[in-house]
């Protein structure tokens, strides 16, 4: 996967403030974050199931 963000007039601040959002909006940056340490298995299988949790009621929340 790559992420292009093109800098216009040399204005690097903006470009990097693209490129974080980028990274968010991809889930990279969550991801980076959760591969700093190590999970435990059972510690994966819940957060896992949370996250699911939340999709699902997120979903229906919209499906009213």
């Amino acid at each position: 996967m790559s992420i292009n963000v093109f800098v216009k007039d040399n204005n690097i601040e903006a470009g990097i403030k693209l490129l974080r959002k980028k990274m968010q909006m991809d889930g990279l940056k969550k991801e980076l974050k959760q591969r700093e340490f190590y999970e435990k298995p059972s510690v994966k299988k819940k957060r896992k199931q949370r996250e699911a949790a939340r999709r699902k009621r997120k979903a229906n929340m919209y499906n009213r």
